[in-house]
Order: C-alpha cells, then sequence, then structure tokens
C-alpha cells in the first residue's frame, strides 16, 4: 500500500486548522496540526511532513519569518496562506523560499489540488521534470557552466567549491532550465512546466525563484553569466550542460 502523504497544517485558528486537517484527511492525507510556529516546530520533529501548509499572521513568530528559518535546515515545502494580497507581500513570501501561497479565504478543492501538485514536484521521479525536450533527469549528476548539480539530492556545488542546496521549486525550475538549455522560456512557460500553473496577472513566482537560484550557483550574482536574462522574452540557461552520471 502507497504512503499516505504527510501533511503539517500551521494555523492558529481553530476552526480553519481543524477543518482543512478533516478536508485532507478524508483526501487520503495523514494530517498534523500546530497553532504556532513553536508547536510547528515539535510537530516536525514527531510528523516528519512532506508538506507545510502554513499561515502568514500568526502571532509570536509570524510564518514568514518561520518559512525563512526552516530554509536554513529544511528543504520541506512549505505553502503559505495569507490573508494579505498586496504585491510586496506575495514577494516576501516567496523571497523566504515557499513553494506557493493561497490567499484567504480559499477554496478546499483547490488547495487540495495545490498540495498535489506540490507533492508531485517533490516526491519521486516528479522532483526531476523531463522538460519540452523530454530530457529524464531522474538521479542524474549534472555539469554545467562550472557548477555540479545532484538532481535527486538537489544539492548544488558551485564552482568555488560550497555547497547549496535547493528547495523544491528552485529545483523544479533549474531542472526545467537544464532540460532546454540554451532556448529561451518565457515567465508563463516556466511557471507551466516547474509548477504546473497559470501565472495571475503579477505573478513574480519565476523572478523571485531565479533571484534565489543564482544567489546559489552564480560566481557574481550582480553579473549572472548562467541563467540569462533575454529582454521580452524570459530566461535562459545560456551555457551547454553535461550529464556526468
Amino acid at each position: 500500500m502507497e504512503a499516505k502523504p504527510k501533511i503539517l497544517i500551521v494555523d492558529d485558528h481553530p476552526e480553519i486548522r481543524n477543518s482543512v486537517a478533516r478536508y485532507l484527511v478524508r483526501n487520503g492525507m495523514d494530517v498534523g496540526t500546530a497553532e504556532n510556529a513553536a508547536d510547528m516546530d515539535r510537530e516536525i520533529e514527531s510528523l516528519n511532513p512532506d508538506l507545510i501548509v502554513l499561515d502568514v499572521m500568526m502571532p509570536g513568530e509570524d510564518g514568514l519569518s518561520a518559512c525563512a528559518r526552516l530554509r536554513d535546515s529544511s528543504n520541506v515545502p512549505v505553502l503559505l496562506l495569507t490573508a494579505l494580497d498586496g504585491d510586496k507581500d506575495l514577494l516576501k513570501g516567496f523571497e523566504t523560499g515557499a513553494d506557493d501561497y493561497m490567499s484567504k479565504p480559499f477554496n478546499p478543492p483547490e488547495l487540495l489540488a495545490r498540495i498535489q501538485a506540490i507533492l508531485r514536484r517533490t516526491q519521486g521521479p516528479a522532483s526531476a521534470p523531463s522538460g519540452s525536450e523530454g530530457l529524464d533527469l531522474s538521479g542524474k549528476k549534472i555539469r554545467f557552466g562550472g557548477v555540479s548539480y545532484d538532481v535527486d539530492a538537489r544539492v548544488i556545488q558551485r564552482e568555488d567549491g560550497r555547497m547549496e542546496v535547493l528547495t523544491s521549486g528552485e529545483a523544479s525550475l533549474l531542472c526545467v532550465l537544464i532540460s532546454n538549455a540554451r532556448h529561451t522560456l518565457s515567465r508563463d512557460e516556466l511557471l507551466m512546466e516547474s509548477a504546473g500553473r497559470i501565472p495571475g496577472p503579477f505573478d513574480r513566482t519565476i523572478d523571485n525563484q531565479v533571484s534565489r537560484l543564482r544567489k546559489k550557483i552564480e560566481p557574481d550574482v550582480l553579473r549572472p553569466r548562467l541563467i540569462a536574462t533575454i529582454r521580452n522574452g524570459g530566461y535562459a540557461l545560456s551555457c551547454d550542460v553535461e550529464i556526468v552520471s
């Protein structure tokens, strides 16, 4: 029998927390709950979740701070729930390393679909999308532009020898860029290929993920040479790719 995905719901409102938990359990998931960031830390130790649904506006440590702190020690995917709807607020969410976000109030079936989409990207072969050219990167070790990348481990070894671990969203985007090396992909194409969704009118997901990727792989982030910005086009991995093993 296939193991149930383990989801941790972190929200200070018990009605939201418990109703979401019941809905996800009815849809075949193993669910833990926490009412604040401190409870979240304890639940992570016991549940070892596959994904965290994290409310932004919580008393004590807020969700943005908790997500940023998680990224220092863990690559567990995070879906933010936020009552904030300003572009700057959403930008902050992606800058902390969140994989996706939903605005409150939300539709439970859509939340389930977003969770399932993230899990498909981050578990098993789905963590290494094949891309438009059909290149299967699962289990591969890749070299490009002086950088080495272990796809399954999501570990980058930079040209200067430093090691960096990618979030699931960063890893999914990098695999799409690698699969389409030296080809320009629009932001819409990159979001659809890496996250399986169509961007909203002011969606900056791809720009933010590219910015974080550059910090982890570029020798000089102010003069990027590996991930090129193509004017009026999008982005491209501007170097050849070698599959080492």
